[in-house]
């Protein structure tokens, strides 16, 4: 970043997307850090905890997509506000009325899912105010606030254990308030958002292939990022005996390496071109989940191997960002909605199959030789799209952004 950069968009707006996006994202999977307390107070059995913790992942997912159709129609900020109130309600009911029944708990979770449609506004919140060549740094910083699954994992079992879980909500409450007040205060609309059209029109850019392939690319490296996200805690005990505790820092730690380093590779994508930034980041991706399936023989070596994945997947993540609005500048608000959705769902599918692995075989090792194969399938339809994108929309006298 550089003082080009800061002139070029809205800071404030900016700053204010990354807090929305952070504290969404937080309240999005904050089912999961509490699921231990949730399930021993109402008596869950294992296949109840997974579908708890999954429900926010697969509403969130496909609420994105009507989260962009509210963004293009009611433009980012009226859309992400009307979100943030559905949210705060939502807790402050279940704060208030208390949750007796594991249907109560998938009920919650479906308005935590618009939590996680926040994707859907953040980003194109922020989008609209950069130029071509900031767009890679600008949606990197925007889209770090899925930092906000860490500081879910670190805060809230040690709050449910002082106040119990119940009381968590209500402490959620605080901070998203705050948020929400900064938020209507400076966060502005670009001038340029573009007019709202027909709903039907929405889903015509569906009938573009580029449309299927960057779902597919955020697929694999949000998908990888939020997978992994959800699984860890669960692997580092069952692999290496780690209490619930330590393997939630263990977790959080590749959570913010994956988290932090988003906006770096939206502003490596920016420099080098967004197609050599995430072929680099596939190959190691694969890569360090290949090493990492064979099972290391301690878990400070897998928490290593960890971290270096999640670093590759969100750098992976910005770069996919970098290259979006370059090719559907007028459709940001559906696109975001439709490549988040993959993502989510990319998510959903990727820790499923962990689960399903260790159920089948004894092993780990088949999920995560799964995800290896996604990220080296991603680098071959990348290869495949790089010389049509470079020499049409992504051609040097049509963009003064690298590709």
């Amino acid at each position: 970043m550089n003082r080009a950069f800061f002139k070029a968009g809205h800071p404030p707006t900016l700053l204010a997307a990354f807090l929305y996006f952070d504290l969404a994202f937080m309240v999005w999977v904050m089912l999961g850090p509490l699921g231990v307390q949730i399930a021993a107070d109402l008596g869950l059995d294992h296949a109840q905890k997974g579908l708890m913790v999954a429900i926010p992942v697969l509403a969130g997912a496909v609420l994105r997509i009507v989260m962009g159709v509210l963004v293009d129609h009611l433009k980012p900020k009226i859309a992400g506000a009307i979100g943030q109130v559905v949210v705060i309600a939502a807790l402050f009911v279940a704060w208030q009325v208390g949750i007796d029944s594991f249907e109560q708990t998938l009920l919650l979770g479906v308005f935590l899912g618009v939590a996680g449609a926040s994707f859907a506004v953040a980003l194109p919140l922020a989008s609209r105010w950069y130029p071509p060549e900031h767009q890679g740094t600008a949606l990197g910083i925007a889209g770090a606030g899925n930092s906000g699954t860490a500081i879910a994992a670190l805060v809230a079992p040690a709050l449910a254990a002082a106040y119990g879980w119940t009381n968590v909500f209500g402490l959620a409450l605080v901070p998203l308030v705050v948020v929400l007040a900064f938020y209507l205060t400076v966060a502005k609309d670009a001038p340029e958002c573009p007019p709202a059209k027909p709903l039907a029109e929405y889903f015509k850019v569906l009938k573009d292939k580029d449309a299927w392939w960057f779902m597919f690319f955020y697929a694999v490296t949000f998908g990888g990022f939020v997978g992994l996200a959800s699984s860890l805690t669960i692997y580092f005990n069952t692999q290496y005996g780690l209490d619930a505790k330590t393997a939630g820092y263990f977790t959080a730690a590749c959570v913010f390496a994956g988290s932090l380093v988003r906006p770096v590779g939206g502003a490596i994508a920016d420099r080098i071109g967004g197609i050599r930034s995430l072929s680099v980041v596939y190959v190691a991706a694969a890569l360090f989940l290949a090493i990492v399936s064979v099972g290391l023989p301690a878990a400070w070596m897998a928490l290593a191997v960890f971290v270096a994945a999640m670093l590759a997947l969100g750098l992976g993540n910005g770069a996919v960002f970098q290259l979006v609005p370059q090719r559907f500048r007028r459709e940001i608000g559906v696109m975001t909605g439709l490549v988040g959705m993959a993502g989510g769902v990319g998510g959903f599918y990727l820790a499923s199959s962990l689960g399903y692995a260790k159920q089948a075989t004894g092993s780990y090792q088949p999920g995560f030789l799964i995800f290896a194969a996604l990220a080296l399938a991603a680098l071959a339809g990348l290869s495949s799209v790089k010389t049509r994108w470079r020499t049409t929309w992504g051609a040097a006298h049509l963009t003064s952004a690298k590709i």
